[in-house]
């Protein structure tokens, strides 16, 4: 019947997402294990584009295989490999569990297989139980078989994945740069999947795009998907941070300047423009550019001209524009501080790019990714949060967004590390160390004492109420049980998948 109903997925089209979850959510029903998890090969590390039974942050993260010897194994290999449950060989999901969250594996069984798509590696997929046993020569020949259908779907999301991007395409152009995944640009908030949609159609376009957004959100990486994307992917991308120009370069920088144009100038020098001859140019918080140059640069964005300093005669570019603030340029505008027909030439096709408090649990995701970074880095077995810590990511403002949550993770990591924790253990960051300033109107989350857990000083209205009784009871309940979802299940008296899906609506997971 699971089977059927995989199959029945390889003819409907779905988001690769969505097929790829499917396919975890049955495997762990087939195999009654504790977690499974779906591998992309990245260059030399592994990335999990889905996974059941293991925290959300674990999405984030990137397995270098040099560094998890049972993932190398996995990935020698063309039949399933089975890791006896007395193997010394590291787990790379030790603490990741949700029904061990923070602890190392008990004895356990956990097989994998390596996956291969037109004879090339793709990946892998690997399956933890915590019983012993589970992992039977019967369960091994099912996993071979299981094989079959995770390859057939993989191929089966390609081909979708090739078809919806033919429109991108350029008739004689690379199809690599469309039909790669999403690269560094981490998260699944339909947010950061609507937006990343809407880009790649811009990408193939040739008008200027204005990014706007708070710092810290990520700018750059989202101008160098435009380009990734663009039929201009093969000539250069040219940064330049406007903010951090003088004011009496930022001419010659941008445009060039000829010998002599000014004390100091030696030799002719070619600019920023002519440096991206062909390619994009991303101008980095053009908010910042004086008013002189202003005046320069829309006449190069409407004429494609750009005069280096001593010279009379202008040089034609061919340049694409692609501009970011995290100024409300409008405003400037208003003020009298950035030319309103500049400011209409940049933003042909302005992005905003939501900010971090507004893209749900990618806030986790994302620090399961900054969590692997410093685990490498600082020579940990393994790193991970407390579910203190976790309410504590989810409930903060974030005013920094993704640069600030990098650093909020790092400088937890190395608190923990200098405060005597094992790098031989699993190291969990709590609430403390994260150091989260709230505010004098937000206090930080904590967990509630059982005298105070059915408390309510304030009830919103019956729905908010029942919700908040049940976010108590069940965190009461696995907390009582040492972490251990499937034994809060039990005692709650429901099944534990339904546990799980209860607990990610209301946001304890």
């Amino acid at each position: 019947m699971i089977e059927a109903s995989l199959l029945a997925d390889l003819v409907t089209e779905l988001p690769h997402a969505v097929r790829y979850q499917r396919l975890m959510n049955a495997m762990r029903e087939y195999f009654h294990c504790g977690a499974v998890a779906l591998l992309r090969l990245d260059g030399d590390s592994l990335r999990p584009l889905a996974a059941e039974g293991l925290v959300v942050e674990t999405l984030g993260r990137r397995f270098i295989i040099a560094k998890h010897p049972r993932l190398a194994a996995i990935l020698a290999s063309r039949r399933p490999v089975c890791f006896p449950c007395d193997s010394s060989l590291p787990d790379p999901y030790d603490g990741l569990l949700e029904s061990c969250v923070g602890e190392p594996l008990p004895v356990h069984d956990c097989m994998g297989v390596s996956l291969y798509v037109d004879g090339v590696l793709w990946g892998a997929v690997t399956l933890d139980a915590l019983q012993e046993g589970t992992f039977d020569a019967q369960a091994q020949q099912d996993l071979a078989r299981f094989t079959l259908i995770i390859e057939a779907s993989v191929r089966v999301t390609r081909l979708e994945q090739e078809r919806r991007n033919l429109a991108l395409m350029r008739q004689d152009g690379d199809r690599r740069g469309v039909a790669q995944e999403e690269g560094e640009i981490i998260g699944s908030s339909d947010s950061i999947r609507n937006l990343l949609r809407e880009l790649d159609v811009v990408a193939d376009s040739e008008l200027p795009v204005l990014l706007m957004g708070e710092t810290g959100v990520g700018k750059e990486l989202f101008a160098r998907r435009l380009h990734s994307r663009s039929p201009r992917r093969e000539r250069p991308l040219i940064h330049v941070n406007c903010a951090a120009l003088p004011e009496s370069l930022v001419e010659s920088e941008l445009f060039g300047h000829s010998k002599g144009a000014f004390s100091g100038a030696s030799a002719d020098r070619a600019g920023r423009f002519e440096a991206a001859q062909g390619g994009v140019i991303f101008l980095d918080e053009v908010g910042e550019l004086p008013l002189s140059v202003q005046a320069k640069l829309l006449r190069t964005l409407q004429n494609g001209e750009i005069q280096r300093l001593g010279e009379d005669k202008p040089r034609q570019v061919d340049v694409r524009v692609i501009a970011a603030t995290n100024r409300q340029l409008k405003d400037s505008v208003r003020a009298g501080d950035f030319r309103a027909d500049l400011y209409h030439r940049l933003s042909v096709y302005p992005v905003w790019i939501p900010p971090l408090r507004e893209r749900g649990s990618d806030v986790l995701v994302l620090a399961g990714h900054f969590l692997e970074l410093n685990r490498s880095r600082l020579g940990v077995r393994s790193l991970r949060l407390s579910r203190a810590a976790e309410q504590a990511l989810c409930a903060y403002s974030w005013p920094g967004n993704v640069r600030e949550l990098e650093h909020v993770i790092s400088r937890a990591a190395l608190k923990a590390i200098s405060r005597g924790a094992n790098r031989n253990d699993i190291v969990t960051l709590d609430a403390a160390l994260l150091d989260l300033d709230y505010g004098d109107a937000v206090s930080a989350p904590r967990e509630s004492a059982p005298s105070e857990s059915l408390s309510y000083p304030r009830v919103r209205s019956l729905r908010a109420a029942v919700e908040d009784c049940q976010r108590e009871v069940i965190r009461e309940s696995v907390n009582r049980h040492d972490g251990s979802w499937a034994a809060a299940a039990r005692e709650l008296e429901v099944d534990s998948s339904n546990l799980h899906k209860m607990a990610k609506k209301l946001g304890l997971k």
